[in-house]
């Protein structure tokens, strides 16, 4: 009994890891890695041929790293995260501007991106110093420019945490742009300020990904620091309607659908509701069993293909849902049984009006005996009256 159990607890470990490894394979197309280090690849990424929907989503594994680094292309960028919902997260560096030294040192970082947009939703343009001018504009065509500027003059007006313009200020990014640099100014060169802060730093960051600290104002390795940035991707540069009429090409497969996002050109696949899992891979979006995920029901649960629903037992009636009336006994009565229980009450109803009947023609008899009594009675004493005095009279009219 004992080697049974552990037989079919083995046996059931098997099955279950068996579905998983089912599950992370369903996430590339066979054959391709499925990850690099701890960095997840699902298609449209891949890291080799026949494993990227196209060269722009092209990953390159560096296994000299320990453990091993994902990079976009055969840049140096490094990603940290993809996700199917439509963001690549990547290490960003810092630019500066410092005059700590005999001679001053600049740094002006860059992006370019020939795919991917700089989300304007998840990320923030970011200055730190108390003599700064910050910038940040296109790189290539230099079709936006934007920035911000910072001053302290005392580090004691410097509040922890504010990024409002005294030693640290925020802006957003343009929509849509694919590439960036950064650039300084200053007013003084930081002469004012030097004792505690001899450089301005500048930097593209996801939202909320970086706090401000006042010792950041002074700290010499500041700029040695990486930010994650947000990118957004699309597939190709087609809307929905454009792409759903190219079936050939067409992306997003069984039991998904396409989305035009915000961040376009182009377009996005999405699982359909109760489906989960890669809508760019056949088969990919798999139903969720939400009897079991959910437990929804406090009745009989049966899961159906993207869907379920939830019925009572025989005996029981309600929605059967947890969150709903559930199910609750039934109140059964046999046809025959009304049938006597009416006919009784019928006769019930009868057998009272019939007595109420009687009873008033038992009250009414009752009550016309009495009255003839009483007007016998009544006629008996006025009559002897009325006689006694009649008689006196009569005798009198025959003596005469």
């Amino acid at each position: 009994m004992g080697l049974s159990f552990i037989f079919k607890k083995l046996a059931l470990v098997a099955v279950t890891l068996t579905l998983t490894a089912t599950s992370v394979a369903a996430q590339t197309q066979p054959g391709c890695e499925s990850r690099c280090g701890n960095i997840s690849i699902p298609y449209p990424f891949g890291t080799g041929d026949g494993c990227k929907i196209s060269s722009d989503f092209f990953i390159t594994c560096n296994t000299t790293f320990n453990p091993p680094k994902a990079f976009l292309d055969t840049s140096n960028i490094e990603i940290l995260d993809i996700s199917l919902d439509g963001y690549l997260r990547i290490s960003g560096s810092i630019g500066y501007d410092c005059y700590n030294k005999v001679e001053p040192s600049y740094f002006a970082t860059w992006m370019w991106f020939s795919k991917f947009s700089i989300s304007h939703t998840r990320n923030k343009f970011t200055a730190i110093g108390c003599d700064t001018y910050a910038y940040v504009k296109d790189y290539l065509g230099h079709t936006y420019s934007t920035g911000c500027l910072t001053f302290c003059d005392n580090i004691t007006n410097v509040v922890e945490g504010s990024c409002s313009g005294i030693g640290c200020c925020q802006t957003a990014i343009p929509k849509g742009v694919r590439s960036y640099h950064v650039t300084f100014g200053s007013s003084n060169n930081h002469s004012n300020v030097l004792s505690f802060n001899p450089c301005s730093y500048g930097f593209v960051a996801e939202d909320g990904a970086y706090n401000f600290s006042i010792s950041d104002l002074y700290d010499e390795n500041f700029s040695d620091k990486e930010f994650p940035m947000i990118l957004d991707w699309t597939i190709g540069n087609q809307t929905c309607a454009e792409a759903k009429m190219d079936q050939e090409n067409y992306a997003c497969k069984e039991n998904s659908d396409c989305i035009d996002p915000e961040n376009g050109p182009g377009y996005l696949c999405k699982c359909l509701d109760g489906f989960q899992g890669n809508p760019y891979l056949s088969q990919g979006c798999q139903d969720i069993n939400e009897c079991d995920t959910l437990k929804p029901c406090n009745g009989t649960c049966n899961n159906a293909p993207g869907s379920y629903n939830c019925s009572c037992p025989d005996g029981f009636e309600g929605d059967g849902l947890r969150n709903g009336t559930g199910c609750s006994p039934k109140v059964v009565m046999l046809h025959r049984q009304s049938f006597s229980i009416a006919v009784v009450a019928l006769g019930i109803g009868v057998g009272v009006l019939f007595s109420l009947l009687c009873l008033s023609w038992v009250y009414m008899g009752l009550r016309q005996r009495k009255l003839t009594a009483e007007k016998s009675e009544n006629l008996q004493q006025n009559g002897g009256m009325l006689m006694r005095e009649q008689l006196p009279k009569r005798a009198e009219m025959l003596t005469t």
